[in-house]
């Protein structure tokens, strides 16, 4: 058991913040593993208009005063409090209800929040 913490943490410590994305992988458990190389996403640029256009706005489900699980997720704050969560409902395929994100969109929102959800 202590061994497997140890591996844990070690693998943790290894997906730090770093302004050129590494080669990270993550198996999304549908088929399709998500794979951060190059220049990470942006918030501005990427993240908030695929949030907007799939989770918040144009969805109705995580939009403005959302009642739903995880509440509003329409501007930085919200979504960066909620970053971890974000990260694994989009891996798991449990998010969006309803409907599902394609490999790049989901790149897009986990590699963001691997490179530390900046602000940017």
């Amino acid at each position: 058991m202590l061994t497997s913490l140890m591996a844990i943490i070690l693998a943790s410590s290894q997906m730090g913040c770093s302004k050129k994305s590494s080669s990270t992988s993550t198996n999304t458990g549908s088929g399709s593993t998500i794979t951060c190389t190059g220049t990470p996403p942006t918030f501005n640029a990427t993240v908030l208009p695929l949030i907007t256009a799939r989770c918040s706005t144009n969805s109705g489900c995580h939009a403005s005063g959302s009642t739903n699980s995880g509440g509003p997720l329409t501007n930085y704050a919200q979504i960066n409090a909620r970053s971890s969560n974000i990260k694994s409902q989009v891996s798991s395929g449990a998010m969006p209800q309803g409907s599902t994100l394609t490999t790049a969109e989901k790149s897009t929102i986990v590699c963001w929040i691997n490179n530390g959800a900046i602000n940017n």
